[in-house]
């Protein structure tokens, strides 16, 4: 990306990745072209910025004479919990039975391959917060589901699935791989747009090896890794018995790089330790008090902290940057 990129930028970058619809495509894209530094080196961006905002107008546009949602963006399954994972993979990898065993989901599961025909979601419990976690329909060298796009561009992270039960599998992974990589949303080591061409997508992804349990599975890990090297971090499991499951799930939230906060009312003696707040790692104070109601954001006075970084209660205004499991008094 070009240098010098304000945080403001990069937040309505994030914001447009994950956004529901044509009007808050919009609004993230008119933001990033007004927050982009003006120079040589980020003519190409804003051109293709200008490019990108007149295209959604258009949309909306043929959206609002026409009286249909399009624009491409599919299926959209609203935001929940932490973060979002969506499940990727080849036919019969085993995709279901890796978000049955890591949510509280019950998907249909059988030995058959392209069981899954719509997006299913789960929610992950990691401590004392969930996770958002989405299987989807298997990807071959010649199909993905069209409702798949969205998803994978919203998401915080994709869990590519490698299927080390059968013969098969290697290939099918690979077919996945390469379907994707042919398109404009693709899986990456980190989740970004593309400075070029704010069209092309790459989400953040990890390669999930399953039923390493399998007869042969160690070698066929050693013929897919002799094929491919798509330098994604990796974590072998066992969907069905759980090997390895428990340090994917652990990889999994600690890759969202978010922090819980509590709240606690002036008028309480202890905070709500039940149901934290989750906000992006190096967020503020007010950050928080969007998140709680737009009135407290704008309204905001101070706050009043328990924390590892203050002292208990110590009061701090709006650009306090926040830290995990600090408790938050907010005074309007």
């Amino acid at each position: 990306m070009p240098a010098n990129l304000t945080p403001i930028y990069l937040k309505a970058e994030q914001a447009y990745r994950q956004a529901t619809s044509l009007e808050e495509e919009l609004r993230c894209l008119q933001v990033m072209l007004q927050e982009i530094p003006k120079h040589k080196g980020t003519d190409h961006l804003q051109a293709s910025l200008k490019a990108k905002i007149a295209k959604v107008k258009k949309e909306i546009e043929t959206e609002r004479s026409t009286g249909k949602k399009g624009g491409g963006g599919g299926i959209r399954i609203p935001r929940q919990g932490a973060g979002t994972v969506i499940i990727l993979g080849g036919p019969n990898a085993g995709k279901s039975q890796l978000l049955a065993s890591m949510t509280r989901a019950a998907p249909k599961i059988a030995a058959h391959p392209f069981t899954t025909q719509l997006p299913q979601p789960g929610m992950m419990p990691w401590e004392d917060v969930l996770v958002q976690m989405i299987d989807t329909p298997p990807i071959t060298l010649d199909y993905i589901e069209s409702n798949s796009y969205g998803l994978i561009r919203s998401a915080d992270l994709a869990l590519l699935v490698l299927d080390l039960g059968d013969d098969d599998g290697v290939e099918l992974c690979l077919n996945a791989w390469t379907k994707l990589q042919s398109t404009r949303t693709r899986l990456g080591t980190s989740s970004y747009l593309d400075e070029d061409d704010i069209g092309l997508s790459y989400t953040k992804a990890f390669l999930v090896p399953n039923k390493i349990d399998a007869p042969d599975a160690t070698e066929r890990l050693e013929i897919f890794h002799e094929l491919a090297d798509f330098h994604l971090e990796e974590y072998p499991v066992s969907a069905l018995h759980l090997t390895g499951v428990e340090t994917l799930r652990n990889a999994i939230y600690h890759s969202l790089d978010v922090i819980r906060v509590y709240t606690k009312l002036p008028t309480s003696k202890t905070p709500d330790m039940d149901r934290p707040f989750t906000l992006p790692n190096g967020s503020t104070l007010l950050d928080l008090a969007g998140l709680v109601h737009k009135d407290y954001a704008q309204n905001l006075k101070y706050a009043r902290i328990w924390g590892s970084a203050v002292h208990d209660g110590t009061p701090m205004k709006g650009d306090y940057i926040l830290n995990d499991k600090d408790i938050v008094e907010l005074h309007c």
